[in-house]
């Protein structure tokens, strides 16, 4: 999946640009950057693309239909406008290549970008294409209209090409015509280093470059607390916060493994068993939660809180309707679903609530999740959905698992008020201390709010670290490994002797990732045979669909993106490939920071980490390790 600037789309995008973004985004390799509309001496190309084994691909856009073109030829093509207008515009190709060229003329002006020695002195140092993008048109159009007469197939990319719905798409047909889109061969064919990258990348996003200033306003009112604590069941603590919350507005703030989403559950069983006539809506972030929501919450509901519940339950198994008043979906799914909507029409709807032109589904109570991940135009949307009469909404966060930083206030963001109306949940029931003080202790490093650490109580306090533990185990495992092959042979070895000496059931393992691919090889394929010649089984969890060949199997070992992993928890965990962190093309380091902290606390009892490159992180690691290494060993006193 390529790392796409910006993430989404804006609303005024067409529908070809929807769709080769898509393409771009889902079929690259993780290693690859595209921009989309990049501001360059005043114009904007439609799409860059950057790729180690590539160079630079500048793609242009041109959504003729065949009914549109009237007459074309090698210098210019007449073509109807949308207003139906007989217009003369440049052949594609001459188009595509005016817009490289700007790009090309733009990087010529860095010397780090250019040839210092040899017959191409001056030049770029890396190959430079280009290409014209139909999205209305297909091969077969192209040949009945005679168009390769006038402009190169090799510089062409047709629907099909950009489609994953047209019969004729091909899985590797995108990223082969990519490589194939130079008109000057001579070109280097080199690897972009890692600096080249950073160059090339400046002039795009000059606030990137060295000297800009950082942004100043991140609220560091937030309250992040990290602490460790034995895990037993829902305690008297987190009880009392599900039941006695009350009406109004509800923010609780947790730490990783406080049992957050334990406390939003049962809110939401409290509420749908107290008010059977309310409509209530849960929402989280990713599909993977929310699948984990459903479950606990479904769970919840057919355990009796007393002789009354119970008398309930007897009847709804006699064949009366079960409670059908809670409903659970991540956001997205939500949106499409019941308000038949996207997120690029966000905006509308609010507008249109606030000057009461829709009528859209009311609920009288709103639980959200993992509401750090939530933007701030989702919670504006949702709190125009909620019943004026109860007021109902429970927002639950951990502002360390996000890279988000808020730079207001919530009430200013959203128009949700708060204050005076939230709790803490400050003790981690998930982690064995080991593990909460490595996790800590590297987010305390690399954090840009490591410098807001206080001990003391909760009150005015931006970060408490860990200050008490009472559940050990094993110190986390850190190995650095001669390659990806050889770290997935140490992690399949101990997978199975967790499995077969300590009893741990395959389900109960979870192996992360950071990326799944890059330009030479694909990262999940290779997890995918290393556990196939183990005959472990495996549960791919992800957002999008599993790999190849790669049959997900309930049960089965879990394997999923750190993003997709969070709000989930297993016995045992297995970082691979840990050089991905921070992810060089990710500019927030803070989001790398939050999703390193994630991978790490999802772990109960056991964590593992691996590595065979280099990174700012793996130097830490590597630091880690050597600590484990010259410890003492712990002797145990007697008597």
């Amino acid at each position: 999946m390529a790392y796409m600037i910006p993430e989404e789309l804006g609303t005024g995008a067409s529908i070809g640009e929807r769709l080769l973004f898509r393409a771009l985004k889902a079929l690259l390799p993780s290693d690859y950057a595209v921009y989309a509309k990049p501001e360059v001496e005043g114009e904007r190309p439609d799409f860059v693309v950057i790729g180690p084994d590539l160079g630079i691909v500048v793609l242009t856009i041109l959504e003729y239909t065949s009914s549109s073109l009237v007459e074309t030829g090698q210098e210019e093509w007449k073509v109807h406008t949308a207003a139906g207008k007989l217009e003369s515009v440049s052949n594609p190709y001459r188009q595509a290549r005016t817009s490289s060229r700007l790009v090309a003329e733009r990087l010529k002006q860095d010397d780090r970008l250019l040839a210092a020695k040899g017959k191409r002195l001056g030049q770029l140092k890396f190959p430079f294409g280009f290409g014209a993008v139909f999205p209305r048109l297909t091969r077969k159009d192209f040949e009945e209209l005679a168009l390769y007469e006038t402009l190169s197939e090799a510089f062409v990319l047709h629907r099909e090409e950009i489609d994953a719905a047209h019969p004729a798409f091909q899985q590797d047909g995108l990223i082969e015509k990519l490589h194939g889109m130079f008109a000057d061969w001579s070109q280097p064919r080199s690897i972009l280093k890692t600096s080249d990258f950073a160059a090339i990348r400046s002039h795009f996003m000059p606030e990137i470059q060295l000297g800009a200033k950082p942004e100043s306003h991140i609220d560091f009112s937030e309250q992040l607390v990290l602490s460790d604590h034995p895990l037993q069941a829902l305690d008297l603590q987190q009880e009392s916060i599900a039941k006695q919350l009350g009406d109004r507005h509800r923010l609780i703030r947790g730490v990783a493994g406080s049992g957050k989403t334990l406390v939003l559950a049962t809110r939401a069983n409290v509420l749908a068993k107290h008010y059977p006539e309310w409509r209530i809506l849960v929402l989280c972030r990713s599909i993977p939660l929310s699948r984990n929501l459903r479950y606990t919450i479904n769970r919840m509901m057919d355990e009796p809180e007393d002789l009354l519940d119970w008398i309930r339950l007897e009847e709804e198994r006699d064949g009366k309707p079960h409670l059908q008043n809670v409903e659970v979906y991540h956001f997205h799914q939500w949106l499409s679903g019941s308000l038949n909507a996207k997120e690029s029409d966000i905006g509308m709807l609010i507008g249109k609530l606030e000057r009461k032109e829709a009528i859209l589904p009311m609920y009288e109570a709103i639980l959200i999740d993992e509401g750090q991940d939530f933007q701030p135009q989702w919670l504006r949307l949702l709190s125009h959905l909620l019943n004026p009469a109860t007021q109902n909404l429970l927002l639950v966060e951990d502002q360390a698992q996000s890279y988000r930083k808020r730079k207001t206030s919530l009430l200013r963001e959203t128009g949700l008020d708060f204050r005076g109306r939230s709790r803490i949940l400050s003790v981690n029931y998930r982690n064995t201390s080991q593990i909460a003080w490595f996790a800590w202790n590297f987010y305390q490093r690399y954090s840009p709010l490591r410098n807001k650490v206080q001990y003391g109580t909760i009150k005015g306090v931006d970060i408490i670290p860990p200050q008490y533990a009472r559940r050990t185990g094993e110190e986390p495992v850190v190995e650095r490994c001669s390659g990806f092959r050889e770290e997935l042979e140490r992690v399949t070895e101990r997978i199975v002797e967790l499995n077969q000496k300590r009893k741990v059931a395959l389900a109960d393992i979870a192996v992360l990732y950071r990326v799944k691919d890059n330009y030479h090889s694909s990262y999940v394929d290779a997890i995918r045979r290393a556990f196939a010649g183990r005959k472990l089984p495996v549960y791919w969890n992800a957002e999008e669909e599993e790999p190849a060949g790669g049959p997900s199997i309930v049960g089965g070992v879990c394997v999923s993106s750190i993003e997709a992993a969070k709000g989930l928890d297993f016995r045992a965990v297995f970082i691979v490939n840990a050089e991905n962190l921070p992810f060089l093309l990710e500019e927030v380091e803070e989001r790398e920071v939050s999703l390193f902290y994630v991978a790490m606390t999802r772990a109960l009892e056991w964590l593992h980490i691996s590595y065979s490159g280099e990174s700012k992180y793996t130097l830490y690691l590597d630091e880690q390790k050597e600590r484990q290494e010259k410890r003492p060993p712990i002797v145990e006193l007697m008597g």
